[in-house]
């Protein structure tokens, strides 16, 4: 059924790049000096920003899982609303499918773009029924004709997800987190998209309840040829569903490389602390783990540190990273990391 739901949809659709090598005919998004400052307080004469992304630069291939992690206040977040243009960038391309889509009208888009936000409750508006809040972008992008046509699309989305024809009439506080999590994917999935954001889409379930929205994710992805940016800050989860991964810290990417090279082959001081917090389920193997422990607090994006912004907290910076901020650069065959001192690291 679900075909028939996406043929119905197709019918009536009319920086530096450093993120590996690529083919420019299967990339579909692409980041190029990727800049969004917020700005703070009313002076005009001395006015601040808070730098959540800092000029990063990325690309994502066509059927592709990209993750994205960090600590909470890197900029994951943001990154991913702003190559939605939820926000809009203060500089930078974003080029989707070989087109700049930076300055142009988003609405032809938004069917091909669409997001699931970390909040499943908080995104959902509570005065509608399920079934209008599936449909409702059904409705904005006039993709059906008639009232059936709208109704089995909303039916086989519910479906596609794990819910059933009943769930339609009922609201989002009758729902659990999971349940309601899953109408916000089939929102998403309702205009037939082919680039999703995933915004952190199961920090707030349950452990079991995240196994199970993973596992869909990747289903969904084989079924339908779906891309995803998939942000969270558990590196565990994201080099379990990615292809590639990047780390950010402070609004810079300071690591990208292969899933598997990022988890076995890291090279960044502050990648490695990340892989060492994962948990081990092996009490004994867990004891002999050693924890990579960062001192300090994350510097405010509001006045970050001078050079490279993880010097603060890094036990290798010296002067030359006071002074000289590290370019992410190729360490190995598509693997790319920004730091001075990488012969330090053991």
């Amino acid at each position: 059924m679900l075909d028939v739901a996406k043929r119905r949809i197709r019918a009536q659709q009319g920086g530096n790049e450093v993120s590996g090598k690529k083919d420019k005919g299967n990339t579909l998004l692409e980041v190029q000096n990727l800049k969004q400052y917020f700005p703070v307080g009313n002076s005009l004469f001395d006015k601040k920003y808070i730098k959540a992304v800092d000029d990063i630069s990325f690309h994502i291939e066509k059927g592709e899982t990209f993750g994205l992690v960090g600590e909470s206040g890197c900029g994951k977040t943001t990154t991913g609303r702003s190559v939605l243009r939820l926000y809009e960038p203060t500089s930078g391309k974003i080029i989707y499918n070989g087109v700049d889509i930076t300055k142009v009208d988003m609405k032809p888009y938004r069917q091909k773009m669409q997001i699931v936000f970390q909040d499943p409750y908080a995104s959902l508006d509570p005065r509608m029924t399920v079934g209008d809040i599936v449909g409702e972008a059904i409705d904005i992008n006039k993709l059906v004709s008639s009232k059936k046509e709208r109704a089995d699309i909303i039916m086989e989305m519910l479906e596609r997800v794990g819910l059933n024809s009943e769930h339609a009439n009922r609201y989002p506080h009758e729902f659990s987190g999971g349940q309601r999590q899953r109408v916000g994917i089939a929102r998403a999935l309702a205009v037939n998209p082919e680039f999703i954001v995933c915004d952190e889409p199961i920090s707030a379930l349950d452990v079991s309840i995240q196994a199970q929205i993973v596992n869909m994710f990747e289903e969904l992805q084989e079924k339908m040829g779906l891309t995803y940016l998939f942000i969270a800050h558990d590196i565990s989860v994201v080099k379990h569903i990615s292809r590639r991964i990047g780390v950010m810290y402070l609004g810079k990417l300071v690591e990208l490389a292969e899933s598997s090279e990022i988890v076995f082959n890291n090279v960044h001081p502050y990648t490695r602390s990340l892989i060492s917090a994962i948990p081990v389920p092996d009490p004994n193997m867990s004891r002999k783990k050693k924890r990579i422990v960062l001192e300090g607090d994350v510097p405010s994006p509001l006045n970050p540190p001078s050079g490279c912004r993880f010097r603060t907290r890094c036990p290798y910076a010296d002067e030359q990273c006071k002074v000289e901020e590290p370019k992410l650069a190729e360490v190995s065959n598509g693997h790319y990391a920004a730091c001075h001192h990488l012969d330090r690291v053991p």
